[in-house]
């Protein structure tokens, strides 16, 4: 059985980092195109970076240079780093694993940016 799970979201004031987890299970990790999303509240789900297994990252306009994806092939675990946080920022965080046609999602973790 499939498995991912996030951790590591939170209350952070703006300015402030925090780093996410995503722990995968079930799946050949190393193989699998990992990805950050986050939905606000009231909005839809956006896409925030991507890491695949070579371990180069790829990220959407509004993080550029704040954040920063990684993965431990051996740990099977892929994190997002966050600095510079702000308000926007306020989302629930899911991390994705994806191979052809097969998807997986966490359930996700709330990241919380407020003064």
């Amino acid at each position: 059985q499939v498995q991912l799970v996030e951790s590591g979201g939170g209350l952070v004031q703006p300015g402030g980092s925090l780093k996410l987890s995503c722990a995968a299970s079930g799946i050949i990790f190393s193989t699998y195109v990992m990805d950050w999303y986050r939905q606000p509240p009231g909005k839809q789900r956006e896409w925030v970076a991507t890491i695949r297994s070579g371990g180069t990252g790829h990220y959407a306009d509004s993080v550029k240079g704040r954040f920063t994806t990684s993965r431990d092939n051996a740990k099977n675990t892929v994190y997002l780093q966050m600095n510079s946080l702000k308000p926007e920022d306020t989302a629930v965080y899911y991390c994705s694993a994806s191979l052809g046609s097969m998807y997986y999602w966490g359930k996700g973790t709330l990241v919380t940016v407020s003064s």
